[in-house]
């Protein structure tokens, strides 16, 4: 493999002209910068990134953390759109990406900057953190810039990209409020998630909007889970049949309650109108395919990117970017019955 001391012996000329050439200086007259690189394509020079990274302290590389990834979520390609929104931008951008994964056992041992550094990372993108992570305390205390997909925290090294969940959540209540639905359930994910808390927000400020009473009752969590959402939610209609209509927090989730009134015998949307979020792929597949929330995920991923290499390059810029979200109908909602 040739190096820079061959290109120079070729050229006739010192290996910091080389050096300063390749890397960009404006210091080299043009004509041998020309004969420089003419040198180094013949010889097939291909330069050595880990010794550069470590001369300029700079490792063109980004973090990927994404906590507990694991095959449960294969069915929910969320977090893969937002990945390769990710990976899009970073490659755009002349970066590298590396994912790395975490557990709360790991992070007993290893620290987050601990994490960063054995991996020679300049900034990390973290998706998939719950409110009581432990590694959201360090983030802020540390000098290792990250952004965050959907927690809302900000500092001078930390932003974050997420959607109008409060909104996205009133869109879908006042869809079911304008087919007639007056007793409005919701199977939210669980309280450790940021999105969760927004959603619900929204369903209860629509529910005011529109002079419903906010039942404590008509609200469960399902944990983000299929199999959970089905099992509360069989519950729910048995203790309360008047339920007409069910907004839930993931379309994963809205699948469950789909299972759950065929076990019940109810025919969706005629006895029962669901309304999702997230607008993942299976949404538009299932019988009947799902009304739901969509949110641009790979956008997400890209604007996160984008934002991380932002921060890097010390420009200024908000640290914060909340993108839209729409209502998409599709056949499980339906306008109530008298």
């Amino acid at each position: 493999m040739a190096t820079i001391k061959d290109i120079a012996k070729a050229a006739g000329v010192s290996v910091t002209t080389v050096s300063r050439a390749l890397n960009g200086y404006h210091d080299v007259n043009e004509k041998t910068r020309k004969k420089i690189k003419e040198v180094a394509d013949q010889l097939n020079y291909s330069p050595n990134t880990l010794a550069r990274s470590l001369v300029m302290n700079k490792t063109n590389t980004i973090g990927l953390l994404v906590s507990e990834l694991n095959r449960s979520g294969v069915k929910d390609n969320f977090t893969f759109e937002v990945m390769c929104g990710i990976n899009d931008c970073v490659g755009d951008l002349g970066y590298d990406l590396i994912l790395f994964n975490t557990n709360p056992d790991k992070q007993k041992k290893k620290s987050y900057t601990q994490l960063c550094r054995e991996r020679q990372v300049e900034g990390v993108i973290f998706q998939g953190m719950k409110k009581d992570d432990p590694y959201l305390k360090e983030i802020i205390d540390s000098e290792i810039p990250c952004v965050l997909v959907d927690i809302e925290m900000q500092g001078e090294n930390v932003g974050y990209v997420t959607t109008d969940n409060e909104f996205g959540a009133q869109m879908a209540v006042k869809h079911l409020y304008n087919y007639g639905h007056r007793h409005i359930a919701m199977v939210n994910g669980h309280d450790q998630a940021l999105v969760s808390i927004r959603r619900l927000q929204g369903y209860k400020k629509m529910l005011s909007e529109a002079n419903i009473p906010f039942n404590e009752n008509y609200v469960v969590d399902g944990g983000f889970s299929e199999q959970n959402a089905e099992e509360v939610t069989i519950q729910l209609l048995k203790n309360f049949p008047e339920i007409t209509a069910i907004f839930c927090a993931s379309d994963l989730m809205a699948m469950g309650v789909m299972k759950a009134a065929k076990n019940l015998g109810l025919n969706i949307p005629s006895d029962l109108s669901v309304v999702g979020f997230d607008d993942i792929l299976l949404a538009s597949y299932v019988n009947p395919p799902l009304t739901t929330i969509a949110q641009d995920k790979y956008k997400m991923g890209y604007e996160s990117a984008n934002l991380l290499i932002n921060i890097l390059n010390s420009k200024d810029s908000s640290r914060v970017k909340v993108l839209d979200n729409h209502l998409v109908i599709r056949q499980t909602t339906a306008e109530k019955h008298c």
